[in-house]
C-alpha cells in the first residue's frame, strides 16, 4: 500500500483514525496502530511482513540480553551477533545477486544468480532496528521490556517503507504517554495535504519531463536517446527536483501522520538546495540517514579524532556505504564516492575559498555539481552513464540544443520555476512578514486551508486514473 492513494486516503487512513480515536487508552491505541501498520505492510505481498516480525523479534531479545549483560563480553558477542544478522539479512534481500552476477563477470563463473524480491521498506526498518541494539548496548536508552511496544516502534506505517529514519530515542516517551492537541492535528493535517501535493502534483509531473529528455526506464536501464546538451543539463536539474519533491513529500506525510497520532519525528529535508556548499546540502538532504551514518558509523571509526589522513578514509568509507545502501548498483557507489570527494575537496580546500566569494557563486557551484550528483543517480548503467556525462561537456548527439528541447522547457516553464521557488522557504517567509498582527494570521490560516483543499481536490483528481504511483525510495 502507498501513500499516494485514493484507497490510502479516503479509506484506510480514515478507518484507523477512527478507530485510533475511539480508543481512549494508550495502550489500546497502540495495538490498534500495530494492527493497521502490519496490514498496511502485508497489503501488497504478506509474506514479507513475517521478515520485519522475525527481525523484530529477534532484536527484542538481543537488545534484553545485552541490557541484562551489559558491560560485559557476552554482551559485546550478542552486539556483534545481532549486528551480522541484520546486515545479513539486508544483504540476501538487496546484495546478493548483485555479488553473484559479478563474480560471474568478472571470473567467468556461471552461478545461478539468485532473483529475490527486494521486501520493500528492509533499509529503513533495518536501520531503525539496529539503532535501538547499538543505543541499548551503548547505554544511550532504556531496553524496551514490553516486545509489543517495540514492534510499534519498528512497524509503525507512517515511517515504515520509505522513513525517515526514526531512532527509538525520539520517541520512546511518546510510546507508552502522549499528548494529542488540536494543533498536532491541524499540523498534520495540512503537513499530509502538502506531502501529497508535492508527489502528485509536481514529481509526477517533473518525471514525465524527465522520461521525455532521458527516455523511460525499461529493465533498470534508460537509454539517453539523441538528448541536446541544453537538454541534458535541463534534465539533471529536474531530476534532483523530482528526488527532492517525490522523497520529501513521503517525509512530509510521514511526519504529518506522526503528529495525528502523538509522534514527534524529526525534520528528514530542510530546504537543501538553498546551500552554499556540498557540505551544507548534506545537512539539509535525507538528514535522518546521514546523521545515521555520522553515528553509526563515522563517530565509532574515529571520526576526525584521528588525525586527517585517517578522517578523509573514514568519509570516503561512509560515502561509499552511502552509496551502496541505496541500491545493488555499480552507479550508486560512483555517487557515493563522488559526494564524498567533494565533501573531502570541500573540507581540505574548498570551503574556505567559497567564503571568500559571494553567494550567487556558492549557490551556483553547489547545485551544479548537485545536479552532476543526480545524473549519477538516475543511470544505472554504465552505457546511459557514459552518455550523460559526455553530453553534459558538449558532446551530445542532439547538438546544443533542438525544437524538441525548447518545447519541452517553454510548456512547462510554469511548473519549473514553481518547482524552484517551491523548493526554498519562500513561503513561510510571507507568512512571517505578512502575519504581523492577530488577524493578519487568521486571515493566513483560511487561506491556507482553501489552498489544502485546492491541493488535495487536485492531488485527488490526478489520482483517478492512475494504477501504480510509488514513492522513488521504496525501491531503496
Amino acid at each position: 500500500m502507498i501513500f499516494a492513494d485514493l484507497f490510502f486516503i479516503y479509506f484506510f487512513l480514515p478507518l484507523c483514525l477512527t478507530m485510533y480515536f475511539l480508543t481512549k487508552k494508550t495502550k489500546y491505541r497502540n495495538r490498534v496502530l500495530i494492527g493497521f501498520s502490519l496490514v498496511f505492510y502485508a497489503w501488497g505481498e504478506p509474506v514479507w511482513v513475517f521478515i520485519l516480525l522475525l527481525s523484530s523479534v529477534i532484536n527484542y531479545f538481543a537488545a534484553l540480553a545485552i541490557y541484562n549483560n551489559k558491560n560485559t563480553s557476552r554482551a559485546k558477542m550478542l552486539m556483534a551477533l545481532v549486528t551480522v544478522w541484520d546486515l545479513g539479512v539486508l544483504f540476501c534481500f538487496k546484495y546478493i545477486g548483485f555479488f553473484v552476477g559479478n563474480f560471474n563477470s568478472w571470473f567467468g563463473l556461471h552461478i545461478p544468480v539468485p532473483k529475490i524480491a527486494l521486501p520493500i521498506g528492509i533499509s529503513f526498518y533495518t536501520f531503525q532496528t539496529l539503532s535501538y541494539v547499538i543505543d541499548v548496548y551503548r547505554g544511550s536508552v532504556s531496553v524496551q521490556r514490553s516486545y509489543s511496544n517495540l514492534l510499534l516502534y519498528i512497524s509503525l506505517f507512517p515511517q515504515l517503507v520509505a522513513g525517515p529514519i526514526v531512532r527509538y530515542s525520539t520517541i520512546a516517551d511518546e510510546i507508552d504517554r502522549r499528548r494529542i492537541t488540536l494543533k498536532d492535528i491541524s499540523d498534520g493535517v495540512s503537513r499530509i495535504i502538502l506531502g501529497l501535493g508535492k508527489k502528485v502534483i509536481i514529481a509526477n509531473s517533473i518525471s514525465t519531463i524527465v522520461e521525455s529528455l532521458f527516455g523511460k526506464m525499461k529493465d533498470g536501464y534508460e537509454a539517453m536517446g539523441n538528448v541536446t546538451v541544453l537538454g541534458t543539463w535541463y534534465g539533471a536539474v529536474l531530476v534532483g527536483l523530482w528526488y527532492y519533491y517525490d522523497f520529501s513529500g513521503y517525509s512530509d506525510m510521514a511526519i504529518g501522520m506522526g503528529r495525528i497520532f502523538g509522534f514527534h519525528f524529526d525534520e528528514n529535508f530542510k530546504y537543501p538546495y538553498i546551500c552554499t556548499s556540498i557540505t551544507e546540502f548534506w545537512r539539509r538532504w535525507h538528514i535522518s540517514l546521514s546523521s545515521w551514518f555520522r553515528d553509526y558509523v563515522y563517530i565509532p571509526l574515529g571520526g576526525n579524532r584521528k588525525g586527517k589522513t585517517r578522517q578523509c578514509i573514514n568519509i570516503m568509507i561512509v560515502w561509499s556505504l552511502t552509496g551502496f545502501w541505496h541500491g545493488a548498483s555499480w552507479n550508486f557507489m560512483i555517487w557515493g564516492a563522488y559526494f564524498g570527494a567533494l565533501l573531502l575537496l570541500e573540507k581540505l580546500y574548498l570551503l574556505k575559498k567559497l567564503e571568500r566569494a559571494n553567494k550567487f557563486v556558492q549557490h551556483l557551484y553547489a547545485v551544479v555539481l548537485v545536479a552532476i550528483g543526480w545524473g549519477i543517480f538516475y543511470f544505472e548503467d554504465f552505457g546511459s552513464l557514459g552518455k550523460f556525462f559526455k553530453s553534459l561537456l558538449g558532446f551530445a548527439p542532439g547538438g546544443f540544443t533542438d525544437l524538441s528541447t525548447n518545447s519541452l522547457f517553454t510548456q512547462n516553464i510554469w511548473l519549473f520555476l514553481a518547482a524552484c521557488a517551491l523548493s526554498t522557504p519562500l513561503i513561510p517567509k510571507i507568512k512571517r512578514t505578512l502575519c504581523t498582527s492577530q488577524s493578519a494570521a487568521k486571515t493566513f490560516g483560511t487561506v491556507g486551508v482553501l489552498f489544502n483543499l485546492a491541493i488535495l481536490l487536485i492531488s485527488s483528481m490526478m489520482l483517478v486514473n492512475t494504477t501504480n504511483n510509488p514513492f522513488l525510495y521504496f525501491k531503496f
